[in-house]
């Protein structure tokens, strides 16, 4: 099954560079262990435009975005963003983890495990063919 080219508002563009080069604790410790293919070969991107949005991480080949969330996703309307985002994104077939901030500062090992086992899952499940692993 073809992927589906991921559309985005061109003005976001600029707003996610400014994301990239101001980047939280807990995304910078997340990155960390995402670029480079260093997650099974997987190629992911920062603060990546989709729709009307901007996804903290996504990988096209695997059509996941990763969230963070941190004490600014704690009020009611950032709730409802939230979930108005992953409605519409996930409606074009991404998948979505969530992580919440503070465990990814006090444990991003743990994090990147839960990723790296989602990325398992979906190879043995539905991925055809997966990026050769780098040993």
């Amino acid at each position: 099954m073809a992927k589906p080219k991921i559309y985005y508002d061109p003005g976001l563009k600029e707003k996610a560079r400014y994301l990239r080069n101001h980047s939280t604790l807990s995304e910078i410790l997340l990155w960390k262990g995402l670029k480079g293919k260093t997650m099974r070969g997987y190629d992911f991107h920062r603060q990546k435009p989709i729709l009307d949005y901007i996804v903290d991480f996504f990988c096209y080949d695997l059509m996941l975005a990763i969230e963070i969330d941190g004490s600014s996703h704690d009020n009611e309307e950032a709730i409802r963003y939230d979930a108005k985002l992953q409605s519409r994104i996930g409606h074009i077939g991404i998948s979505f983890l969530r992580f919440d901030d503070l465990d990814v500062k006090k444990n991003v090992n743990n994090v990147l495990r839960s990723i790296e086992y989602w990325i398992e899952q979906g190879e043995e499940k539905h991925l055809p063919n997966p990026p050769l692993r780098r040993e």
